[in-house]
């Protein structure tokens, strides 16, 4: 009999790549895998895992007082041997499942210390304090998985075992739902993510200001939530002038989301160098290299490394809308040279950012945990 494991979450979605199309398939040949994720439908099954679902609440305080105790029953009803927590919030649901028995991984996907100077909500003196205490106690019981390098840095007095697994690009899944394509006309370009000032989409409008005096019709599919309040919006320059040229999708399932990506002219992932963004990998960049799509990004060295060493992209000024504005219409304007770069990044990401290596790391981990108890 397989041992089982439960990937548990309050705030990911029942399509997150991650968790549902890259951790929970690659865990599915050797465990009885259950995904406990929030607003699971029947659409979100998949061959050999167990889906269990949990209410949503944007609320920090909803979920603590609804959530947590639904996914403390549904977890202990499950009887897993490893708990896969995504979320600091679940730490002390975590602890009592430990207490029941269950070896606990919990992985740290954002260095929240630096991020709160940039949350919106969530984001108290009682909840900082909150997660500070709990972190503390979570070095000490659980064992961790990083999604960055840089992560550990911070995590210098860790009891139990670690293992960095990058959100690497799943070459198999993209393959499997996109068709790479030679150029749309008019010019369409592709952004996946948080839409937000942090992640320069303010600078981008600006950026498509100046491009719409050139070039007379061009489209932007955008995928992701809007973390800038309409007024907000409103208020950006340029806005009003290009709105019926912003395609707003919201919250897409990745699968489905790529679909408009084939035959754009360039997929756009800036950030902006606050938070723990400069040391941080935005997956996009590898999504995009392993669509085939010229990458714009920011100039940090840690982006850098990656898009200008394989030539596939631009590392750019994330404060600079006609430094944006320029790589844009060269890539319009130089259709064999941006195919050139496409090609480039997708050899890239299969050789080097490709998600089967990471697997390979996290399997050897689970296995590692499992001869530890």
């Amino acid at each position: 009999m397989k041992n089982r494991v439960l990937l548990l979450s309050t705030i990911h979605p029942a399509t997150d790549p991650r968790i549902v199309l890259k951790i929970a398939p690659s865990l599915a040949e050797h465990y009885q895998v259950y995904c406990c994720l929030p607003n699971t439908t029947k659409n979100n099954k998949a061959e050999n895992i167990t889906t269990k679902g949990l209410p949503y609440f944007k609320n920090l305080a909803l979920r603590i007082l609804i959530c947590h105790p639904l996914a403390l029953l549904k977890s202990v009803l499950i009887r897993p041997k490893i708990v896969h927590i995504f979320v600091p919030e679940l730490i002390p649901v975590a602890l009592i499942l430990q207490w029941f028995g269950a070896t606990i991984i919990y992985e740290v996907q954002e260095n929240l210390l630096k991020k709160f100077e940039i949350k919106t909500y969530n984001n108290s003196f009682l909840f900082r304090n909150f997660w500070k205490l709990f972190d503390k106690i979570a070095r000490k019981k659980f064992n961790f998985v990083f999604t960055e390098h840089s992560y550990p840095t911070y995590y210098t007095d860790l009891r139990h075992d670690y293992e960095i697994i990058h959100n690497y690009a799943s070459i198999d899944l993209i393959n499997q739902h996109y068709k790479p394509r030679f150029r749309r006309t008019p010019p369409e370009f592709f952004y996946c993510g948080i839409i937000s000032k942090e992640r320069s989409f303010d600078i981008m409008l600006k950026a498509f200001s100046i491009l719409n005096l050139i070039i007379p019709d061009f489209k932007v599919n955008l995928f992701g939530p809007v973390r800038i309040s309409k007024l907000e919006l409103m208020r950006i320059e340029g806005f009003e002038k290009l709105k019926h040229r912003l395609n707003f999708y919201g919250y897409t399932d990745f699968r489905v989301a790529i679909k408009k990506a084939e035959g754009a002219t360039a997929g756009i992932a800036l950030l902006k160098p606050v938070a723990d963004y400069p040391e941080s990998y935005t997956t996009k960049l590898f999504e995009y290299m392993a669509m085939e799509l010229p990458v714009i990004t920011s100039n940090f060295a840690l982006y850098s490394d990656v898009i200008e060493d394989a030539n596939c992209g631009f590392c750019i000024d994330p404060n600079s809308p006609e430094i944006l504005a320029e790589k844009l219409l060269w890539l319009i304007n130089n259709p064999n040279e941006a195919k050139n770069m496409g090609e480039n990044g997708k050899k890239s990401a299969v050789l080097n950012y490709n998600w089967t290596k990471e697997m390979t790391k996290l399997l050897m981990f689970y296995k590692k945990l499992e001869n530890d108890n």
